[in-house]
């Protein structure tokens, strides 16, 4: 059985470990056409060690992996502990500011269930929570439907706009800036 640090009805979610390797290339390979142009996961296991080693270490990240849950001893055998997206937590700074930058992906298998808004959910709490944040900022670019509607689904608000903002496939990319604070 699966230790996750919150569970919701259907997901729960769990630090990235380097042996989610084989898993996590896989369904990223798969999920491609889903995340491109805007994201680019890992899809090998050197990649993605170098990657899951920095969420990992690095005190100033926090990786979360969103991984289904069976719906009771009866229902979805086979899918309990299966990867169904990630939401890293990035560039987080304490004292005053007490804050962090999100980053997420859901896999082509998953997309569409609303279990990454229910992941989402459970990174929020866990963030104004057990890791005592203030802020969450979420930074998209502006054509990337389905990443707004996420974020305006958990409760962020739009404050602003970035151009230039991250250099994505190639080119410095605008985005949007959202934001949740833990008062709302």
């Amino acid at each position: 059985m699966t230790e996750y640090l919150a569970e919701g009805p259907r997901v729960g979610i769990r630090p990235f470990a380097l042996t989610d390797a084989a898993e996590f290339t896989a369904r990223a390979r798969e999920s491609g056409r889903l995340h491109r142009p805007w994201l680019f996961p890992p899809t090998d296991a050197a990649a993605f060690e170098a990657y899951a080693r920095l969420l990992v270490e690095d005190p100033a990240k926090h990786g979360f992996l969103v991984c289904e849950r069976a719906a009771g001893t009866d229902g979805a055998a086979g899918t309990d502990g299966a990867i169904a997206g990630f939401i890293n937590i990035n560039n987080v700074v304490l004292g005053g500011f007490r804050s962090g930058a999100l980053g997420y992906g859901a896999f082509a298998h998953a997309a569409g269930r609303g279990l990454m808004s229910e992941g989402l959910g459970l990174v929020v709490r866990h963030a104004f929570g057990t890791l005592g944040l203030h802020r969450l900022e979420i930074n998209v670019q502006p054509g990337n439907a389905g990443s707004i509607a996420l974020a305006r689904r958990a409760g962020f608000r739009l404050e602003g706009f970035s151009p230039d903002f991250l250099f994505i496939d190639g080119a410095w990319r605008d985005h949007q800036r959202w934001a949740l604070t833990a008062s709302g």
